[in-house]
């Protein structure tokens, strides 16, 4: 039963000292992709480690779910675990854990429905000022030209994606600087950070206590950003992206005194303009070895008991 207890103190270490470790890192910006990889490598091993934990601890407190977890080992295994020695207050930990699960399902469900409603209601007010054609059939591929005095685009996904765009924005986005939007938005679409979004809200929002989920949340909207620049910068150059961003952002005040949230434009400005050395070939490689070990940890700490058994 020490391997439960082993596998909670490494997930609450990981989740207390993960966002702090992380930010103290200066190649974030820089390698927005790699970042994003290893924060959901740390996420994911945290709930790793809850996960063996509760099977554990569910398997020391049932002979049910023993018998199930320990179904293909040999007796000699299940013994190395001394389940039954902590059977009193493995039941406790296996149901607080189980209901965290239960939690963790419950929020994803509820963002996931949240973020349908949202998408179909922008769905009908899309087709109310800009309604399909008699016989024309919605397209996935479909360009959305709406009419406002705001520059604006967006990508709104769902099972029949659309790119929308403003006619303000096509008045003032000349030649490559609408392909960089363009691929700016595709970028967004290619990577589903849709999707990525809705699992770092939903882990946030059921355990606003927990620092790694609360951090998650918050690299997330920024680097998928940041991803998504570097995407148009590739195919259209940094200065044309950078002058896109400012065009599309101009009038909303935001390169002046402005909200926390509206803060990041500027620096996504600044960064295009002056961009920092990529990390080499090797360094990259290394840390997206290692962080593709990060989950792996918890399911070597849970085998240790039955690897020394059966070596």
């Amino acid at each position: 039963m020490m391997v439960p207890l082993a596998l909670l103190v490494l997930g609450a270490l990981a989740a207390a000292l993960a966002p702090r470790l992380l930010a103290r890192s200066d190649w974030l910006d820089r390698e927005p992709v790699l970042a994003l990889w290893l924060w959901q490598c740390v996420v994911v091993g945290v709930l790793m480690c809850c996960g063996l934990a509760m099977a554990l601890s569910a398997a020391a407190a049932s002979e049910a779910v023993r018998g199930n977890v320990f179904a293909p080992a040999p007796a000699g295994v299940v013994e190395s675990y001394a389940l039954t020695a902590y059977d009193r207050w493995a039941g406790p930990v296996a149901i607080a854990l189980a209901c965290g699960a239960g939690w963790t399902a419950v929020m994803l469900g509820r963002e996931i429905m949240r973020a349908r409603a949202r998408r179909r209601q922008r769905r009908a007010e899309l087709l109310v000022r800009a309604p399909l054609l008699p016989g024309e059939e919605p397209r996935a591929d479909r360009l959305v030209v709406l009419e406002g005095d705001r520059p604006g685009a967006w990508w709104l996904p769902g099972a029949t994606p659309r790119l929308v765009i403003t006619t303000a924005a096509l008045r003032r986005l000349r030649g490559r600087q609408l392909d960089a939007v363009l691929a700016h938005e595709q970028g967004h679409a290619r990577a589903r950070h849709d999707w990525l979004l809705h699992c770092a809200s939903a882990l946030a929002t059921g355990f606003p206590q927990v620092p790694v989920f609360a951090a998650f949340r918050d690299q997330v909207h920024r680097l998928v950003e940041l991803a998504a620049d570097d995407a148009a910068s590739r195919r259209f150059g940094r200065l044309t992206t950078a002058l896109a961003l400012v065009e599309l952002n101009e009038d909303r005040g935001v390169f002046g005194p402005c909200p926390a949230q509206f803060a990041e434009v500027p620096r996504r400005v600044d960064r295009l303009l002056a961009p920092a050395a990529r990390l080499p070939v090797w360094r990259r490689r290394r840390l997206t070895a290692a962080a593709a070990l990060v989950p792996v940890v918890p399911v070597l700490i849970a085998l240790v008991p039955a690897l020394r058994v059966l070596g």
